[in-house]
């Protein structure tokens, strides 16, 4: 079984920004530290940026999109949300200009007019699913606006078969921005991470990546004035950054000019694929939730961007209170380098959090992630987690299934209990809203099977909604999907049954004796990890 770790903090900012609550609070600030003074508007219009899912041709990737009900909205505004193909990225015309369609006007305006979109909503409550097996599916590129607005949240579920980025890769779309932080990238020989950069505007973007290690900036000559033309998208292969190969390192990206959506999709020789989404932004504490029960490494990576070096407590919030890793109490990061901690398999069969706080009266700024690994030998996968800010008003997970979905929920701070409804939505293709209240003792991880719509069709999202008077939570899910599956509804399975027409088409043979090596007719052995194939049914690869 595959897992994929997706926080829920890319929709509490956007539902923070619907009342005004600051989404970047520190995990100390009380709930109702809201800028005082100040008119509190309902979202009139919202913007996602999803990336493209994969290259693979076994790859099969689900969008579902949601809008909460009950978040607001402009008075009388029906609203429309939906996602439209951004065009592929193109090299600078050598004069610091995006590239020119022949006519004067910059390629990618207007590109979009004749596409229809992906996933359209036209109600809240209800998710709506889309489905692609294309491996040139391109970056996507949504608005929302009206009663659809507020709190809309689009999830792209990728699951592939086989090949390095192998597994099940999960995403939620992310607003545009113009600084991101993705501590655990890597430029190491069995690495491959790329950053995609998505432009949502009418004006050319110009991008900045700065790679930092534990010896501090990582010198690059290409990783400056990356021009992202309008409505469209850019992937930057970050080994082709430097000629040092970095296994842990952090990747600061920078719009200078307009703003652009950020995501790293990280692939493994040996442990497969995943995203790793922006970081929290640094600051003197963190939280990073939802740390499987099973898990047989987990490994940090934290960056001090600023110019003093940090000192930082490091505790896990296990089921039955805060603990200390042993041999790991404190943990130093010098200014402006990475630095990093094997906490090995540190939850010891319960799920948990890792939180970090200022130590020895530090206050200088950090941010973290983990990369999780589950499994062993051939049979290992992993999966990110990075730090998250706390939830606002609520927060939306979207793509849950009948089964497989867990809920991890941790109050941070000792003394400071957390009580939140948790919402399950009508399903895609019916059922019956559900809800149900979990308290969460303050420096504690709750991690739940949660509620599931009465009566439901196709996939359902879970909102998140921390009642008056509760401490500070942070949340995040973990989505599992079955091997094998043959299901024709199922990415697992139409990926199953893409590698089957794949083999068939490519005539590659598995090579007897040695697990995951193939063999090309015509071409020369590679290494892969190719799933066995049984009845005419292919197995995914994994656990």
């Amino acid at each position: 079984m595959k897992r994929t770790i997706m926080s829920l903090i890319g929709a509490a900012a956007a539902l923070g920004a619907v009342t005004g609550v600051a989404a970047v609070a520190a995990p100390d600030a009380p709930r109702d530290s809201a800028a005082k003074g100040g008119t509190r508007l309902p979202v009139e219009r919202s913007a996602l940026l999803c990336p493209p899912p994969t290259s693979s041709e076994v790859g099969d990737t689900t969008y579902t999109a949601f809008t909460p009900k009950g978040t607001g909205g402009k008075a009388g505004a029906q609203g429309t949300a939906g996602l439209l193909p951004a065009q592929p990225g193109k090299q600078q015309d050598g004069k610091g200009k995006p590239p020119q369609d022949g006519k004067g006007k910059d390629a990618g305006q207007g590109a979009q007019s004749d596409a229809q979109p992906v996933a359209p909503l036209k109600q809240p409550g209800t998710p709506v699913t889309a489905t692609t097996d294309r491996a040139d599916a391109p970056a996507l590129v949504g608005a929302a606006d009206g009663a659809l607005a507020p709190g809309w949240t689009v999830q792209q579920t990728t699951s592939i078969a086989a090949g390095s980025g192998r597994g099940l890769l999960g995403l939620s779309c992310a607003a545009p921005d113009t600084d991101f932080w993705f501590p655990g990238v890597s430029t190491a020989k069995d690495r491959q991470d790329y950053v995609h950069l998505t432009n949502p505007d009418n004006t050319p973007a110009v991008v900045d990546l700065d790679l930092r290690g534990k010896d501090g900036p990582i010198q690059s000559a290409s990783g400056e004035n990356i021009s992202v033309p309008p409505h469209a998208t850019v992937p930057v292969l970050l080994s082709t950054l430097t000629g040092t190969p970095t296994q842990d390192a952090a990747l600061h990206v920078t719009a200078r000019e307009g703003r652009v959506g950020a995501s790293v999709q990280a692939a493994d020789a040996k442990l497969g694929g995943d995203w790793l989404p922006a970081a929290a932004d640094p600051a003197p504490g963190l939280v990073l939730p939802g740390i499987p029960a099973d898990a047989t490494s987990v490994h940090l990576v934290a960056v001090a961007p600023g110019k003093a070096d940090a000192d930082l407590k490091v505790q896990l919030a296990t089921p039955n209170g805060l603990i200390t890793p042993a041999g790991l109490e404190t943990l130093h990061v010098k200014s402006g380098m990475t630095t990093t901690a094997d906490l090995k398999d540190l939850t010891k069969g319960e799920a948990g959090s890792l939180v970090l706080t200022p130590a020895d009266g530090s206050s200088a700024p950090v941010t973290a992630a983990l990369r999780v690994t589950r499994g062993k030998g051939d049979k290992q996968e992993m999966a990110f987690i990075p730090a998250t800010r706390p939830v606002g008003e609520r927060a939306t997970a979207a793509d849950n299934r009948d089964k497989g979905s867990t809920l991890s929920l941790v109050a941070p701070e000792k003394g400071k209990d957390a009580k939140v409804t948790v919402t399950a939505s009508a399903g895609s293709g019916g059922g019956t809203p559900v809800s149900k209240t979990y308290t969460v003792k303050g420096g504690s991880t709750l991690a739940v099977e949660p509620p599931r719509p009465q009566g439901l069709k196709g996939s359902y999202a879970l909102t998140v909604t921390p009642e008056a008077g509760s401490g500070p939570v942070h949340a995040a899910r973990t989505l599992a999907l079955p091997q094998g599956s043959n299901s024709r509804r199922s990415p697992v399975g139409r990926a199953a049954r893409r590698l089957v027409r794949a083999i068939a088409r490519r005539r590659v043979f598995p090579v007897l004796g040695v697990p995951g090596r193939t063999r090309q007719r015509g071409e020369r052995a590679c290494w892969g990890h190719l799933p066995a194939v049984a009845g005419g049914v292919a197995r995914q690869a994994g656990i």
